[in-house]
């Protein structure tokens, strides 16, 4: 086959699939805040988060950040975001990791002070998208009941603002009231090597 039939025939398979890809496309009328988990053992859900957080930025939207656990490390991504202090609200509510504070008691009072900030941000009427950072750590660890939070998005959320949860071990109830479940899969991680966590990869 010479090259100019590879191309024409390369131009009609994509003729074919654009057609078939607008046909598709014609069907989607519903525009609606999502709620958006991202959860797994693999590196990148709270990453995913604030890309969508500087994505939605991009486009001139106020947002939210609170952030459920990792209020002591300070990250490259709230200095950034401190940037856009016009567009940004973040919230810094959480008290390290659990084995960090090995205080129960005040991991569920610090999990309640972030939920009813994230509760106020989220019905507010300010923010466009709202990025509930390891929301699905303290939910692994009871420190709220997933009934309440399952109930709050599924008849408190505004029909107009996204919600982005991340978080391993995205609990059952919550993955079935989501509009959009990504699991990321571990293959290769350098901690595992030996490579501590690092300045602009990690935090």
């Amino acid at each position: 086959m010479t090259q100019e039939e590879l191309d024409a025939r390369h131009a009609e398979k994509m003729r074919k699939k654009k057609a078939a890809r607008d046909k598709i496309m014609a069907t989607k009328t519903i525009e609606k805040g999502l709620l958006i988990v991202h959860t797994g053992k693999g590196k990148g859900k709270s990453t995913a988060g604030f890309g969508m957080i500087f994505r939605s930025l991009g486009h001139g939207h106020k947002v939210a950040v609170v952030q459920f656990v990792k209020g002591r490390i300070e990250t490259g991504e709230r200095m950034a975001l401190e940037k856009f202090e016009d567009q940004v609200t973040i919230k810094r509510m959480g008290e390290g990791f659990t084995w960090e504070t090995q205080d129960r008691q005040r991991d569920i009072a610090a999990a309640r002070a972030a939920w009813d900030s994230a509760k106020e941000l989220i019905t507010g009427g300010e923010h466009r998208l709202v990025l509930l950072d390891e929301l699905n750590i303290v939910l692994r660890y009871d420190y709220l009941p997933i009934e309440e939070v399952v109930e709050f998005f599924k008849n408190e959320k505004p029909n107009d603002v996204h919600v982005v949860v991340t978080g391993r071990n995205a609990k059952d109830e919550l993955i079935e009231v989501a509009d959009l479940v990504t699991e990321m899969g571990q293959i290769k991680h350098p901690f595992r090597s030996g490579v501590k966590p690092q300045e602009g990869i990690e935090f």
